[in-house]
């Protein structure tokens, strides 16, 4: 096969369809928050709820449009009904933004909004970055770079998606959020409109064939080992399914035995994600056909998983405490502009791009010396590096005042330090997926990773609930928060002690992984 010097023209059609809908998700999500306390005039820790079980089940239902892609939609119909679903969210979020002072309006558009952008993602989300590899043949050297120009799309959007939504919709009148919104809901029109015209063109493979198309039914069998195969796996489903709605079950039961309200109730939504996110893995590790080396690889993806929402779950208050912070205690006057708190969610997506060269240079650079840290003990900087970024804003407000406003300085050294930690972190999970994933359960074993960040989501927005607000002190785990000093040691004690842990165990986790790195 002719092998070409450049990349084929649908690697950049899925970059401008990836960057399209990072700009819907960020640009909606730098105003969210600032709506419902706004605009709505929740207060912070009912949004905060909302926010954490929005973005928490936004990683979940990956699973199922993953599933519905695979066995009936293909990767093509699912990204064009995703991509128009999450379309009609982000409307339905302006016109709750239009009906503002009708509170309960406003409330039941922005609810059902959210519920399109969840299930729009669910059918986007796990599709389009499949496609990326199958453009290329699987020796093809060019593809290792394909999937790093893709990623460059999801930063594009990341990064231009505040500022824009942020200077139409953040400017400190509440009427005018819809904007931002109806800005989030064109740029996704954008890319799925792009996408569908340009499709059946370039998304094909080295051969001409067309990529992502619904895959053709398999004929029934009377072969006996297959029907046995086939049972065996429906029951194992039914099981895995049963125990997933159990376990949501004995989650959702307060102290009193009540049951909470679906969706009303964060609660209960919390209760599905962390019951999904404990029963597949469980699924997965009692498969009988595992062997020894397979369960303990496994294992280190679990253990890894799991210290994994520590990290995303204090990463992710950017979306949450910290645009708090930003509107409310950050002097973001640059001369006589007064800088709109929705662009310092760009400032990550910036540094990321322009310290994502460095870093990969610079463990380059210890591995010729042959002292590059192994990935678990790069994790466990990376969740340190997130502590000593909470310790820096923690000393910058030590003493202020309700109200006092401080050095932009602060959070964007803070945003500087969690970046470096993200790098560390980030890249190297995913490697470690891969690598250690057998082949028959790699989608399943990704789809635990992303499990994974939908808890930390979850748990993100219920930590951000404890921001403190009115002089109301709160208490977690005994903790007692009365000011910003405490509520950011907070997450400087809970990223600083998973380091700690996560570098102790790297030894042990080096051993399981039994030589695969």
């Amino acid at each position: 096969m002719k092998k070409t010097k450049g990349h084929p023209k649908g690697l950049y059609l899925l970059f401008v369809t990836e960057m399209w809908e990072r700009f819907s998700y960020y640009g909606m999500r730098a105003l969210f928050m600032l709506y419902m306390v706004q605009a709505l005039l929740f207060d912070k820790g009912t949004a905060s709820s909302i926010y954490g079980s929005y973005t928490g089940l936004v990683y979940l239902t990956p699973l199922i449009g993953g599933y519905i892609a695979d066995r009936y939609w293909g990767n093509r119909r699912s990204i064009i009904i995703g991509s128009l679903t999450m379309a009609m969210g982000q409307f339905l979020l302006f016109l709750s933004a239009c009906y503002f002072r009708e509170v309960t309006i406003a409330e039941y558009l922005m609810f059902c909004g959210l519920g399109l952008l969840i299930l729009g993602n669910g059918f986007f989300k796990p599709n389009i970055s499949t496609m990326v590899g199958r453009l290329y043949a699987d020796d093809d050297p060019r593809k290792d770079s394909a999937f790093t120009i893709f990623y460059m799309g999801v930063n594009v959007g990341s990064t231009f998606a505040p500022l824009i939504c942020g200077l139409i919709g953040n400017t400190g009148r509440p009427e005018d959020f819809k904007w931002g919104f109806l800005a989030a809901c064109i740029g996704m029109l954008l890319g799925a409109a792009i996408f569908k015209i340009f499709k059946n063109k370039y998304i094909c493979d080295p051969e001409g064939h067309a990529v992502g198309v619904a895959p053709t039914p398999i004929r029934k069998t009377e072969d006996t080992d297959t029907g046995k195969e086939n049972s065996i796996n429906h029951r194992r489903t039914i099981q895995m399914i049963t125990g997933v709605v159990l376990l949501t079950l004995l989650f959702s039961f307060n102290k009193t035995g009540e049951c909470g309200n679906w969706f009303s109730d964060a609660d209960w939504i919390g209760s599905i994600i962390y019951a999904t996110t404990i029963i597949i893995p469980l699924f997965i590790i009692t498969d009988k056909s595992l062997t020894h080396v397979e369960k303990l690889r496994i294992g280190v993806i679990y253990i890894i998983a799991f210290f994994v929402i520590f990290f995303w779950a204090a990463y992710e208050q950017a979306g949450a405490s910290l645009t708090f912070f930003a509107d409310e205690q950050t002097d973001r006057h640059i001369g006589n502009w007064e800088m709109p708190a929705a662009y310092f969610q760009s400032f990550n997506p910036i540094m990321l791009v322009t310290l994502a060269p460095l870093f990969a240079a610079f463990w380059s650079f210890l591995g010729k010396k042959g002292i590059e840290p192994s990935s678990p003990r790069k994790q466990a900087i990376g969740l340190f590096l997130l502590s000593m970024g909470y310790l820096l804003i923690a000393f910058g407000v030590k003493g202020i005042m309700p109200g006092v406003k401080v050095s932009m300085l602060w959070l964007t050294g803070l945003y500087l330090i969690h970046t470096m930690g993200e790098l560390c972190l980030a890249p190297i999970g995913l490697s470690l997926v891969y690598k250690l994933s057998p082949l028959r359960f790699s989608s399943l074993l990704m789809g635990v990773w992303y499990l994974s960040t939908s808890a930390a989501n979850k748990f993100a927005g219920m930590l951000s609930s404890f921001y403190p607000e009115n002089g109301i002190s709160k208490t977690f785990m005994g903790y007692r928060i009365e000011n910003l000093y405490d509520f950011f040691m907070l997450f400087v004690i809970m990223s600083g002690t998973a380091a700690v842990i996560l570098f102790l165990l790297s030894g042990k986790l080096q051993k399981m992984m039994k030589g695969v790195e």
